[in-house]
């Protein structure tokens, strides 16, 4: 709009001002807007609105969103930079043209008595193009929803400014516009607590506004109701959800004349005239959440429309001209190619059909829903489509958790896999658990659906650190599918995978891979060897493998399985492939060959970019490279900044005492203590040993060992005795639930020695470390490093112990393995050099 003459703003008010209605005192927020509107180009220049070009600006959004009130705002805010301000209401010409020429007499021209007001209306839009006799003129037609009636009675290339509000969408090509939207959430806020003074505490106003949309003109209602009316704020919102035609036709207000319910009735007696297509559109839109809509997904698969909705999107001429034409009422907003359709304009359309027509658009809507699943859930490739879509599923318009449709049902699932393969495994539990309450009362707890959506849920569960839960889930839910459905249906299947990983979060490794191990027959029967289902229980054998101290077996499988998954692809997800490369990257470190495992460990945490920093794939595949990067002291700084800061990703993704970030922390004080912060590793040790019995519980191999974890570092800061009473306790819990001869048994057991060693204890420590050594020679091989290691620490104690040429020969053997199999910089390597003992510790694989 126009930029004034300086020398001429000396008034606080225009000489005239016409039809301007009473300013809000209680006006709120929208300070960027009227900015926008009003900035300056220079400090030293006056105020204008968008451009230096005199050109008409138009305010546009939904009916109540505020247009009126942010032009009426406007006309007081800066009333002093004009010399006549004039508000028209647009919404009839007659009106138009009887306002522009009520001006005539102001501006020195003759009065419509003597010219007749087509004559005078134009001599007065002539003067105020001329601007003559005043420059400085500001015309405000509010409510102007015709652009093509009100276009010859816009003084365009004129001096002055002229503002519109209109919800009418085809302005965008004639002037310059501003869309209106709702209120951000704090000015909605400020907005309620200024209608209603007393008594409204800002938790009540936020969940007001949260239930109105933010909407201006429903807030004001709402206000004025309780205010006025003294209902409290839970009965509105009960009468909202309840009444919600009736509750939002009370409550009226001097800068809102017409109430909400009235506002939207007219738009939609106008769309039903103009366009009755568009209306069916609406009204299927109704039963969508309030989130963005994507347009692509307006298509119906198979069945057949039950409202007037299918022959409007199975023609794209007809679809497009639906949405431009409700784009025009501002009964949508469009964005790009999106539309979103407030939510009380979707209570309204929903509360003015009757039952059996709510049920036929609704299940319109779930056929849209189903038909635009764009494919695989587990493909990452199809998550920003099914991210699209999440808020929809979820919504209680929607109500999809109450269909019967098996088509529906299915994709419901599908979404639910796709929360789940994404990593929002809080929302794949909700869902989950939603589809299964209302399935269960239509179908009952057998059904099939249900069945699947208990195998989603205990695999959430499992994944949000509720191991316990999960296993009674999964195994009651297999028992269940094994009575009702055959052997080898895929449901029974997926479900003995998913039982699997339960036995491993219960820490019974060994009936996990006897199960694991029966599964894959099975599935190599249903599927085929190379099927990517039975990859994927190929890849969880493997793990059980690893997790029964058979890392040389753990490593080929996890190879076989990463090989074909790169092959299968794109049939096999990116992060099943991520998941395959961490296996193999930690079986190769468990055998030993730590360079290896930290250029495999390397691939895999660079792998998938795409997944993001915070996806728990790539936090874990994170960790795994600490670990391997632990045993290469050229690479202890990069390790350690990679341990802290996944570490604290993984706090704050899924809280402090989750698997993952136990594991984070556990590699972090592995880490500090290795490179000699002992302080910090025992400080940070001693919590995540408080905290995880909360994990997999206080009987968990992973505990016992994490247990071990401490007692070294309290042996390392001077206490070898309580060392000694929590390495005892550990290895009792480990050789009950697994035996002494396994990794994580022996591992506590070496530890041990060194803590009897420490205590003068030579005798016992050389008899656990000699027992200690046969069983990992037989179990590992002489030359892990672990056999190293308790060789290493054996010839010191037998040293000790009065052997000393059993020593010097254990430890000439030690040393030759050694330098066949370790870098010379390994710290074992540098313990035998020195003659010291060496340290072993604990990091728990995922399950």
């Amino acid at each position: 709009m126009t930029a004034h003459d300086s020398s001429q703003r000396s008034r606080s008010t225009p000489r005239i001002w016409v039809g301007v209605p009473p300013r809000n005192k209680n006006f709120t927020g929208r300070i960027d807007v009227l900015e926008l509107l009003r900035r300056r180009t220079a400090e030293d220049e006056p105020a204008v609105l968008l451009s230096k070009e005199p050109q008409p600006q138009a305010l546009q959004g939904l009916a109540g969103v505020g247009k009126t009130a942010v032009a009426n705002e406007y006309a007081y805010r800066y009333s002093a930079d004009y010399d006549l301000v004039c508000w028209i209401r647009a919404d009839q010409t007659p009106l138009v043209r009887s306002t522009l020429a009520g001006l005539a007499v102001d501006l020195g021209l003759d009065p419509p008595s003597t010219s007749g007001i087509d004559l005078t209306t134009a001599a007065v839009l002539d003067a105020l193009r001329r601007g003559d006799p005043y420059r400085r003129w500001l015309l405000i037609f509010d409510n102007a929803d015709r652009p093509n009636e009100l276009l010859p009675f816009i003084p365009s290339g004129g001096p002055g400014d002229v503002l519109i509000t209109s919800r009418n969408h085809q302005w965008d090509a004639i002037v310059n516009t501003m869309s209106l939207d709702v209120f951000e959430r704090p000015e909605s806020i400020q907005f309620l607590l200024k209608r209603v003074p007393k008594g409204l505490a800002e938790a009540d106003a936020d969940r007001l506004a949260e239930a109105l949309g933010d909407l201006p003109l429903a807030l004001v209602q709402a206000g004025a109701v309780i205010s006025e009316g003294g209902m409290t704020v839970s009965e509105y919102l009960r009468q909202l959800e309840a009444r919600i035609t009736r509750i939002l036709e009370q409550g009226s207000s001097p800068e809102y004349p017409t109430s909400m319910t009235a506002a939207w009735q007219i738009s939609v007696v106008k769309l039903r005239q103009q366009l009755p297509a568009a209306l069916e559109l609406l009204r299927c839109c109704a039963f969508f959440g309030p989130e963005a809509i994507p347009i692509d997904i307006f298509k119906f698969g198979s069945e057949e429309s039950r409202t007037g909705v299918g022959a409007v999107i199975a023609d794209p001429i007809d679809l497009s001209t639906a949405i431009s034409t409700l784009g025009r009422y501002a009964l949508v907003k469009k964005d790009g190619s999106y539309i979103t359709v407030h939510r009380l304009v979707q209570a309204l359309l929903r509360d003015e059909l009757d039952p059996a027509a709510q049920n036929d658009y609704r299940q319109d809507a779930h056929s849209i829903l189903a038909a635009g699943a764009p494919g695989n859930p587990v493909d990452e490739r199809t998550w920003p489509q099914y991210g699209d879509l999440v808020a929809h599923v979820g919504s209680s318009a929607t109500d999809l958790a109450h269909c019967q449709v098996p088509d529906h049902r299915n994709f419901a699932l599908e979404v639910v896999r796709y929360l789940y393969a994404s990593g929002d495994f809080s929302s794949c539990s909700s869902f989950a658990e939603r589809f299964i309450r209302h399935w269960t009362e239509i179908s009952g707890p057998d059904d099939h659906y249900v069945l699947d959506a208990n195998r989603h849920l205990g695999n959430s569960l499992r994944e949000l650190g509720h191991a316990a839960e999960a296993y009674q889930l999964i195994e009651s839910t297999l028992r269940s599918a094994e009575r009702v459905l055959e052997p080898q249906n895929p449901l029974t299947l997926h479900l003995r995978n998913a039982f699997g990983a339960d036995l491993r979060a219960r820490g019974d490794f060994a009936a996990a891979l006897a199960l694991d191990e029966d599964t894959r027959a099975l599935h190599e029967e249903a599927f085929g060897p190379t099927d990517p289902q039975t990859l994927r229980v190929m890849n969880n054998l493997a793990l059980d493998y690893g997790l029964n101290s058979n890392y040389v077996k753990a490593r080929d499988l996890h190879k076989t399985v990463y090989r074909l998954q790169r092959e299968a692809q794109p049939n096999v997800s990116t992060t099943e492939v991520l998941n395959s490369l961490m296996g193999l990257a930690r079986a190769v470190r468990l055998c030993g060959n730590f360079d290896q495992a930290r250029d495999l460990g390397q691939q895999a945490q660079s792998y998938a970019p795409e997944l993001g920093l915070d996806h728990y794939m790539r936090l874990r595949a994170a960790t795994d490279l600490s670990i391997a990067m632990r045993r290469i002291p050229t690479d202890y700084d990069e390790a350690l900044e990679l341990a802290a800061d996944t570490f604290e990703r993984c706090e704050r993704r899924v809280g402090v005492d989750h698997p993952d970030t136990l594991a984070a922390a556990i590699s972090l004080y592995n880490l500090q203590r290795t490179t000699g912060q002992i302080a910090a590793a025992l400080e940070l040790a001693e919590a995540t040993t408080a905290m995880y019995p909360r994990a997999y519980g206080a009987q968990h191999p992973y505990n016992y060992a994490c247990i071990g974890n401490l007692a070294l570092l309290r042996r390392l800061t001077g206490e070898p005795l309580d060392a000694l009473r929590l390495n005892e306790t550990a290895l009792t819990g480990l050789d009950k639930a697994l035996t002494r001869d396994h990794f994580f048994s022996l591992t506590v057991a070496v530890n041990l020695a060194g803590d009897l060693a420490e205590l003068g204890q030579t005798q016992r420590a050389r008899a656990l470390g000699q027992d200690s050594l046969t069983r990992l020679a037989r179990l590992l091989g002489e030359e892990h490093p672990l056999t190293l290691v308790c060789a290493a620490n054996l010839a010191l104690d037998l040293h000790a112990d009065g052997a000393g040429e059993d020593a010097d020969v254990l430890a000439a053997e030690t040393a030759e393995r050694c330098a066949r199999t370790l870098r010379a910089d390994d710290p074992l390597a540098e313990a035998l050099a020195v003659g010291s003992r060496a340290e072993v510790d604990f990091d728990p694989p995922p399950i």
